[in-house]
């Protein structure tokens, strides 16, 4: 079992306020972003590190199409939140 930890919280109540926070920064995000996110992450927990980047550098190169990379880079030089970005759908 792994475990990754950002933060470190003082009660239960604060713990949960902050991950619904993190969940709330996630869901603004490209959600074809945060899907190859999730696809690679568990693709590189089961193959050599090397595999891992090649299945990354792969999908990026075929998922990365989407105008959602425009709209991110563009509301970033914007200084503009995420959520405020109309992204594509899965």
């Amino acid at each position: 079992m792994c475990f990754l930890s950002s933060r470190v919280f003082t009660d239960k109540e604060a713990m949960m306020a902050g991950a619904l926070e993190m969940a709330r920064e996630i869901a603004a995000r490209s959600p074809v972003a945060v899907q190859g996110t999730k696809m690679n992450l568990v693709y590189s927990r089961d193959h050599s590190v090397a595999e891992g980047l090649d299945y990354m550098a792969t999908w990026n190169m075929s998922m990365l199409q989407t105008h959602d990379v425009m709209k991110s880079a563009q509301a970033a030089m914007e200084k503009k939140s995420p959520k405020t970005i109309a992204f594509s759908k899965l």
